[in-house]
């Protein structure tokens, strides 16, 4: 089932974040939720962008794998993720991010990260992903820490693009996808 995006102004996408256990309807809703970002054509989607303030966040970045080469076969979810290490050295790229659709900026983030999770079979894992790989599990972090990637611009840049997000807040956007305003 397709699920509708909380786009920017939503309640849920700045609320903390709870731990999850294996329960019934886990494995449908993270069905649904891999559902719901293959239609939207995203990368990654994290249950607050779903209505659900849960520690919980899916990537797919096998369609990249052409420009990204690291993406190949990346496909994956994260349950209760810790990030344990983030690398000094910093890459620079532009974000979007299907909660604040029609807003892309230039993001810093670390290079390198280590995280530690459970997949959807509650196996824990510890990793080290580099590139684009570590850059879609940051910015999915971040909506389980309650931020969008627009925390993250400069000072200058959030005064452009702070027009858009209140026109977000107020329902004033259009998306390809399903989506849930206000």
């Amino acid at each position: 089932m397709i699920l509708p995006i909380y786009l920017y102004g939503q309640a849920v996408l700045r609320k903390p974040t709870e731990e999850i256990t294996q329960t019934p309807e886990l494995k449908q809703f993270i069905a649904d939720m891999y559902e719901t970002l293959a239609q939207a054509d995203g990368c990654g989607l994290a249950a607050p962008q779903v209505g659900k303030s849960w520690r919980l966040f899916i990537v797919n970045g096998t369609e990249l794998a052409e420009d990204y080469p690291e993406c190949t076969d990346f496909k994956r979810t994260f349950i209760n993720p810790e990030l344990l290490e983030a690398s000094e050295e910093t890459c620079t790229y532009s974000e979007g991010c299907l909660s604040l659709p029609g807003i892309s900026e230039n993001v810093v983030r670390p290079k390198t990260i280590r995280i530690r999770y459970q997949d959807e079979n509650f196996a824990e894992h510890e990793e080290e992903f580099t590139g684009f790989c570590a850059r879609i599990i940051q910015h999915e972090y971040d909506h389980l820490e309650a931020h969008v990637f627009t925390d993250r611009i400069s000072p200058i840049r959030k005064t452009f693009v702070r027009n858009k997000l209140a026109s977000i807040a107020k329902g004033k956007v259009g998306a390809k996808y399903k989506y849930k305003r206000q």
